[in-house]
């Protein structure tokens, strides 16, 4: 059984109650951190040991995405030991940028925990039991869209994008859609290009033929039951709020 749990879904920054982006993709044996946005690293712990991650996929290194990759660091590097180093795969030229953070020379500790290989469209690697596959995602830095295709289902990630993205052609197909829905309302000639609207989403599960889309990356005061329902306007399956805690099953038992 292939289950998603989500950490945070909030859009841009973390409220108190919800952190910033993060999923926990399990199975069977093969544990897969998607995102690390600010405040995901304590509720991963709470779900799973984090030195037992196979790997970690960052969409993009915008903070609300990344910033928490510093916490899995310490905790492999001066924390209980765990199997290292962990696999991260991130976008084309974010590994100097993360280094640079952690002021680390390729002497230091920091590459002895994590291992970062930079990916792009087209790229894929296999972790467990998990295939993925990444494509290129539309945002003002190097961003990815990724699909994870384990035995008993397939999840595809929309990390952050505006239209015409590969998002639709790399769904196609999948079990369960995870798509940001950042903007309401209908998009207009004024509206931000970088992210999607729920309809937008919407729009790209009918497309891509999945069975269920998970709405996230909600911005801060959002009406998150208007966005399910503009949605729902261009989806006719199954539409899932992404709310911090919670757990999917991904595939055919879901």
């Amino acid at each position: 059984m292939s289950t998603l749990t989500v950490l945070g879904s909030a859009g841009g920054s973390p409220t108190r109650t919800n952190p910033a982006s993060g999923y926990l993709l399990e199975s069977g044996a093969t544990s897969i951190w998607i995102d690390a946005g600010t405040g995901a690293f304590m509720e991963l712990a709470r779900h799973t040991d984090p030195g037992a991650l196979n790997a970690v996929t960052l969409s993009h290194i915008h903070v609300d995405h990344c910033s928490d990759i510093f916490g899995l660091y310490g905790y492999l590097a001066f924390g209980p030991s765990g199997v290292v180093p962990v696999p991260v795969f991130l976008p084309q030229g974010a590994s100097e940028h993360l280094a640079a953070f952690a002021r680390a020379g390729e002497e230091h500790v920091f590459h002895s925990v994590l291992d970062l290989t930079e990916v792009g469209g087209g790229t894929g690697v296999v972790v467990g039991d998990t295939s993925i596959r990444f494509g290129r995602a539309v945002h003002p830095v190097p961003a990815l869209v990724t699909r994870f295709d384990a035995p008993d289902g397939s999840l595809v990630y929309s990390g952050d994008t505006g239209p015409g993205s590969d998002l639709a052609d790399l769904a196609s197909g999948a079990d369960t859609l995870l798509c940001e829905a950042t903007i309401a309302g209908e998009r207009d000639e004024h509206t931000y290009p970088y992210h999607l609207t729920a309809g937008e989403a919407g729009g790209i599960a009918a497309a891509a033929g999945v069975s269920t889309l998970i709405l996230t990356h909600f911005a801060a005061g959002i009406d998150q039951e208007a966005s399910r329902a503009e949605a729902a306007i261009e989806f006719g399956g199954k539409i899932i709020l992404a709310m911090p805690g919670t757990t999917f099953t991904i595939g055919e038992q879901q």
